[in-house]
């Protein structure tokens, strides 16, 4: 008898159907896997063999053909236990065959018979109410992640007993329901806060002028200044998830698998801070089968590398196409895929290998050919793409004794949301522009009017420090910025003045 099971895969960020078709017939006992599977489908057959037996069912007598539609698109992982050995009980009509038509089916299945939690079910689910499935059987633990998508009946089975029961109608399940709403909602707060650093005002200005720009920033100072401490509060200040970019986010994190388990979605703005150890691949993603990497991990929230210089030069260079773009795309012989990665990179660093450079507490013990070589690692063109340039020194005695907390994150992030509102008013309607940091090149000429006296200064300086094109674009952005914050619509000599600033250690030390 031939039965067909309906599944799904992820190419990428987005799934696709898989028809499972299971034929038994004659001959002597085999079980042969087509469809392009790879080794983790094709040693599906033994566990579902074992966890059929251990189920209390009788494996197929005969031959048994399994077949995974399309055949031209490899397959990969356990989520196919699931369906193939409810696909192997509808062959042997020890189920009807009506009871699996429009339903989903995922999930790998351990020996015993339990069914394990597997990756990439949220668009799984998504694919599945696209195409009209009437409902998704899952394993249990998936089941939070799946229930977010609205209008799909979700039944989460805890092993292939309970599964078969149910659909021979022997056993009652009820969709399981969720208020991603209000999961949402409870899940968006974090614990991290601006009031817990002490002193370093300069650099929380300029924390706050890069988020309420969207800009990238780069720290620069001694060991156990701040540098991480300020960097890992940074989602604290950014704009609050949209339910929409935490549905986005969730995608990605549940491809990688790196859900936990029953969490639903990832409602607080992904902070991610790979070691300066990471492959290109780790950082952009790939693998025969492509799967994001750290810069799609961090979508929709930052990504933060410590110890900047000490990172591999060609890892560093990859990253100026999703800095760019806003999405990297992984090209292999299989296929090309493209995962999204807006991002905001804050980059930390010290002046010198030793890190005492200028320090006026510790003496330096770097040559000058050490020093040059440190820096020289960061190339220019990585530099010019990052907008803002901070030193945070050593915190003095009389800060850190200092009782009083610091200005709480919330108070920095109203000011940010205001300016934030005021460019979602200015960019309503343009594409692929979402804040001062996406501008193009039309826009800054459109959205930076600047007063004359502040012309005057910015030529002044670029005539001097030998700015790029690209960096005058920068300065400009990050001066709309501070002029958002300021509630001013032109540019004055402030705003640009505070931006050339940040501007300033891309010459002070990389000449």
């Amino acid at each position: 008898m031939l039965a067909r099971v309906r599944s799904g895969a992820v190419l990428g960020v987005d799934a696709f159907a898989v028809e499972i078709e299971v034929h038994a017939g004659r001959g002597d006992p085999a079980t042969i896997v087509v469809g392009l599977p790879d080794a983790a489908v094709k040693e599906s057959k033994d566990r579902v063999h074992t966890a059929l037996i251990n189920s209390g069912f009788m494996p197929p007598r005969g031959r048994t053909t399994i077949n995974l539609a399309p055949a031209d698109i490899k397959k990969e992982g356990p989520s196919f236990d699931l369906p193939i050995a409810l696909g192997m009980l509808v062959a042997e009509e020890e189920l009807a065959p009506g009871r699996l038509d429009g339903l989903c089916v995922l999930g790998e299945l351990a020996l015993s018979g339990e069914i394990r939690r597997v990756r990439g079910v949220l668009p799984i689910a998504m694919e599945a109410r696209a195409a009209g499935c009437r409902g998704l059987m899952i394993p249990e633990d998936n089941a939070e992640e799946a229930a977010v998508v609205e209008g799909l009946p979700v039944y989460p089975v805890r092993t292939l007993r309970q599964a078969a029961d149910f659909l021979a109608g022997t056993l009652a399940l009820e969709p399981y329901r969720l208020d991603a709403r209000a999961v949402f909602d409870q899940a968006s707060h974090g614990d991290e806060d601006f009031a817990d650093v002490k002193g370093q005002e300069s650099a929380k200005r300029a924390f706050e002028v890069a988020v309420a720009g969207g800009h990238n920033i780069l720290t620069l100072g001694p060991p156990g200044t701040g540098k991480t401490m300020l960097a890992r509060r940074v989602p604290s200040i950014l704009p609050p998830m949209t339910l929409e970019e935490a549905l986005e986010t969730t995608k990605i994190h549940s491809i990688a698998g790196i859900l936990a388990a029953h969490q639903a979605l990832v409602a607080l703005r992904p902070f991610r801070a790979p070691h300066h150890t990471v492959s290109d691949a780790g950082l952009l993603g790939g693998g025969s089968h492509p799967m994001p990497g750290e810069v799609s991990l961090a979508h929709n929230g930052v990504l933060f590398l410590d110890e900047l210089p000490e990172f591999h030069r060609n890892v560093l260079e990859v990253l100026r196409q999703p800095i760019e773009d806003g999405h990297v795309t992984i090209s292999r012989a299989a296929a090309s895929v493209t995962f999204p990665s807006r991002f905001m990179l804050v980059a930390a660093m010290n002046p010198c290998p030793c890190g005492y450079f200028g320090d006026t507490r510790k003496e330096c013990r770097c040559s000058p050919i050490q020093i040059e070589r440190y820096r020289h690692r960061i190339s220019g063109p990585l530099l010019d793409r990052i907008d803002i340039h901070v030193e945070v020194p050593a915190v003095a005695y009389t800060e850190l004794s200092r009782a009083e907390p610091g200005e709480p994150s919330s108070a920095i992030r109203g000011r940010i949301l205001c300016a934030r509102e005021l460019q979602r008013k200015r960019f309503e309607g343009a594409r692929r522009v979402y804040c001062n940091a996406m501008m193009r090149s039309r826009d800054i000429h459109k959205h930076c009017p600047i007063e004359d006296e502040a012309q005057h200064l910015l030529k002044m300086a670029l005539t001097e420090l030998h700015f790029s094109a690209r960096t005058y674009d920068r300065i400009l952005k990050v001066a709309r910025t501070i002029a958002d914050l300021d509630g001013s619509e032109t540019l004055r000599t402030p705003h640009v003045s505070e931006a050339i600033q940040y501007r300033s250690l891309d010459r002070r030390y990389w000449v």
